[in-house]
């Protein structure tokens, strides 16, 4: 995430803000140049009040700004589910923006077949299974909950569950087919995370009935990506895109790490040019290590609780590629 001003008194102001705090100018997240204005008398998204949403509206989107005219479905007048959906939103809102400032095209499902789209639902009367299918991302809005959210991280033994990784993940299933049209493309995704076409269903049975395999971690960046090709590619991406986005964040902020005398490679500095992976790898291992002991000095678990081994950065690195390769 970048840093953004207000444009009338060029106070800090966030990627969230719809008012300027020192000033009390309104603010927009304006699209199609990625930065939030001030633009007095601009139309505002209409769901500025339902969704919390800052942005301004489409000239074609019918009176609904780019990120909320993506969203197909969402509940109805459930108190908690709009407060849920809020959350969603804004976490959808911070994912679209990282996959604008990487260069990804966002079809809209609107314009075109196939395009993206999402169902942000509540469970709390009937089931919803988060997922990705043709286009379609569903989420689950029990998971804008703490407790529901810490829960269901503790019974699945992971380290990490948040509205914007399951983004993040669904996302990635999305990009997959438009990552890989070219036959080499696809050729070195499965000779790097295997044959998405093998049974998707089997695989599922099999991994909770039998769990992962000894020395996952040599080999995948989760537990999860060892289920099937088409999970070990979805968790690689957004793990791309976790470390995409913080660094960017480090880097806007001036943000960098000097390594302690005995780890002089712990050093970090993510305001240098952009590099490739490998250099942008060694710059998160040195800021993570630093942000982890930060969080453990606040008496919170690490804020990155992975192991990057040798293989999953190539798999990070295959993944990363394909993406300068379309944003080209």
């Amino acid at each position: 995430m970048r840093t953004f001003t207000c444009g009338r008194c060029t106070q800090l102001v966030f990627f969230e803000n719809s008012r300027c705090l020192h000033c009390g100018a309104e603010l927009r997240f304006d699209w199609p140049s990625r930065d939030v204005v001030t633009q007095p008398g601009a139309p505002a998204c209409a769901n500025a009040a339902l969704a919390g949403c800052n942005w301004l509206a489409e000239d074609d989107g019918g009176g609904l700004c780019f990120s909320c005219a993506l969203t197909r479905t969402r509940p109805g007048d459930d108190p908690v589910a709009l407060q849920q959906l809020r959350d969603a939103e804004a976490a959808k809102r911070r994912l679209l923006f990282e996959l604008g400032e990487i260069g990804l095209p966002i079809p809209s499902f609107r314009r075109q077949e196939g395009g993206l789209a999402f169902d942000l639902l509540s469970s709390a009367h009937e089931p919803v299974t988060t997922g990705h299918a043709d286009g379609l991302i569903t989420l689950d809005l029990a998971e804008s909950d703490d407790a529901h959210r810490e829960q269901m991280r503790t019974e699945m033994g992971e380290p990490y569950r948040t509205l914007l990784g399951h983004f993040r993940h669904e996302v990635g299933h999305f990009y997959f087919p438009l990552l890989t049209t070219a036959p080499e493309a696809l050729a070195r995704a499965r000779a790097t995370f295997g044959d998405e076409r093998e049974d998707y269903g089997a695989a599922l049975d099999r991994h909770y009935e039998q769990g992962p395999p000894d020395g996952w971690e040599e080999e995948h960046v989760s537990a999860y990506a060892t289920m099937h090709a088409a999970e070990d590619w979805a968790e690689t991406f957004a793990h791309v895109l976790h470390i995409s986005d913080t660094l960017q964040t480090a880097a806007a902020y001036g943000l960098h790490a000097d390594g302690p005398v005995q780890r002089p490679d712990l050093a970090a500095d993510p305001r240098k040019p952009a590099a490739g992976l490998p250099d942008r790898l060694t710059d998160w291992l040195a800021l993570s290590y630093a942000l982890n002991a930060l969080n453990r000095s606040m008496g919170q678990d690490d804020l990155y609780p992975f192991v990057l081994s040798p293989a999953v950065a190539r798999k990070l690195g295959v993944v990363d590629e394909l993406i300068r390769s379309a944003a080209r």
